[in-house]
């Protein structure tokens, strides 16, 4: 089972970030209803694996907070965008969760993430899309203020690969004070 952790979004945000979604030759733009904000991703995981981190995310608490989405950017891959993303302010409880949550899936046998976090939604995935059009897309974007998450838990989700988008599925959803399978 392919696993990730993440923030889900409020309807009314992924609506204000739908509406920039547009404007990008080779932008394969990802539907609101897959928008989150990763904490971290697993990836294929056994059964066994499964279970154990079921419970040990359960032991993941931390103090109710908001964080504001704002901004856009891009992630490339040797001067070549890959990928248009909205930003999140800076927030040390945001990074304490994500901390913890790390330690969780190393404790449980998870190999470490090897890339820094970079906290961010992903808005499109970029397929031969000329520099000039991501540029655009910035300056036009770079203002925009989706608005705050109140951050009360998180989820543990499965993702199933399709032809054109991935299909995500909730598996558990931990709030701060218990989890609910």
């Amino acid at each position: 089972m392919r696993l990730f952790v993440a923030l889900p979004l409020p309807e009314r945000l992924t609506l204000a970030l739908e509406r920039i979604q547009e404007g990008v030759a080779g932008a394969n733009w990802v539907p609101r209803e897959n928008m989150h904000l990763t904490l971290r991703f697993i990836g294929e995981t056994d059964g066994g694996t499964f279970e154990d981190l079921i419970e040990a995310l359960a032991e993941v608490v931390v103090e109710p907070f908001s964080l504001e989405i704002a901004g856009v950017g891009h992630f490339e891959r040797r001067q070549v965008p890959t990928m248009l993303w909205a930003g999140v302010q800076p927030s040390a409880a945001l990074m304490q969760l994500q901390a913890k949550i790390e330690r969780t899936c190393r404790r449980v046998g998870l190999p470490p993430e090897s890339r820094r976090y970079a906290p961010h939604v992903t808005l499109a995935r970029l397929v031969d899309t000329p520099a000039a059009s991501v540029s655009t897309f910035l300056q036009r974007n770079n203002l925009e203020r989706a608005g705050e998450v109140p951050v009360e838990g998180f989820n543990l989700y499965s993702s199933h690969l399709g032809k054109a988008q991935p299909i995500y599925r909730v598996e558990v959803e931990y709030f701060f004070e218990a989890p609910v399978a």
